[in-house]
């Protein structure tokens, strides 16, 4: 069976390949502590990334050569990731006590059940969750499938980079690893927090409420970067008390589109809070453009009464001696995805 996930060396840069840019993260660990060592972030032309596949591989390949030398790191095994669209997965329960070559071999028989094309032309892996809520006698596993096209597209692009796939991750499973180890550094009344995750890039704000090693609950909203930064847009602003008033450069308010994303944002967790499956969000976090967005945070806080602010994949970690810490403040918010795939190297 073709894998998605790689057996892996002991340090892996985590390398997140966006429709904009490609980022890159190299963390180490001495106990329970955390070290980013280097990090680094390069510019991608447009349209080389469409709708998270890559189009252009010399492109990205050169891209990903100048992030590698930017970062100044030795190491060239790196963990990548596929986004949500281009992946399928279906959680499944098997009977207990099975190895690891029955269960491909049940799975490899099975996977025409669940994914809609030929199995021929897609890369599938499995990962034992643990023993069924359900049924005692049976384990869940992930099942998870990407087209190997997708996946060869990565790996031509990192090879021209003198790089090497080890590990080829789901992105929200890496958003979901990065976030849920900030969670546990914020802290919060529950072991493991519920967190409400705010990303906002090229042009597309998606909601996901994080919790028990998971995305609960996942929403695209309608309002993105492009239309909070756009030059040129309308700009309808709105009031504040005046010890509410944030102003921006120029003294301009805060604009309503603003307001709109907080709106929506709010309207969201509603809806997650009104399934009564879960406990209640204790952490907002504002991740890439979302993070930007001025006053922002303390709008969802107006709305919802829960603490917002914007996510910083490194808090309680050490830094590097290469690493420039103004310029990490700023950075920091849109490399939780490549955080979460450099976790990777300590799984």
């Amino acid at each position: 069976m073709p894998r998605l996930f790689r057996k892996k060396p002991s340090t892996l840069l985590g390398i997140d390949i966006a429709a904009s840019s490609v980022r890159l993260v190299e963390l180490s660990r001495s106990g329970a502590c955390y070290r980013l060592d280097a990090y680094a972030t390069e510019t991608l032309p447009a349209n080389a990334v469409v709708e998270a596949a890559i189009v252009e591989v010399e492109a990205v390949g050169q891209a990903l050569a100048r992030v590698w030398l930017k970062a100044g790191t030795r190491v060239r095994s790196v963990a990548v990731a596929v986004s949500g669209s281009a992946v399928i997965t279906k959680t499944l329960e098997m009977p207990a006590g099975l190895s690891s070559d029955d269960l491909e071999s049940q799975l490899k028989l099975d996977a025409d059940q669940y994914i809609p094309y030929p199995l021929d032309e897609m890369a599938l892996d499995f990962q034992v969750l643990g023993v069924s809520r359900y049924h005692p006698g049976r384990v869940e596993v992930l099942l998870a499938a990407c087209r190997k096209d997708h996946v060869e597209q990565l790996e031509a692009a990192l090879e021209l980079a003198g790089l090497k796939a080890q590990v080829v991750d789901v992105q929200a499973h890496a958003l979901v690893r990065c976030v849920e180890r900030l969670a546990a550094h914020l802290g919060g009344a529950r072991e493991q927090p519920l967190v409400a995750l705010v990303d906002t890039s090229n042009g597309l704000t998606t909601l996901r409420v994080i919790g028990d090693g998971q995305v609960l609950y996942a929403r695209e909203l309608l309002l993105g970067a492009r239309q909070l930064t756009q030059a040129g847009e309308p700009s309808y602003e709105f009031v504040l008390e005046p010890a509410e008033l944030t102003t921006q450069p120029g003294g301009q308010g805060l604009r309503s589109d603003a307001q709109v994303l907080a709106q929506q944002v709010s309207r969201s967790l509603q809806e997650f809070f009104a399934l009564g499956r879960h406990g209640a969000v204790e952490h907002i976090l504002l991740a890439a453009e979302a993070a930007a967005v001025i006053g922002l945070d303390r709008l969802l806080e107006q709305y919802l009464g829960t603490p917002a602010r914007v996510a910083n994949p490194f808090a309680g970690m050490a830094l590097g001696s290469g690493v420039d810490a103004a310029a990490l403040a700023h950075d920091a918010p849109g490399l939780v995805v490549a955080c979460g795939l450099a976790l990777r190297s300590f799984d």
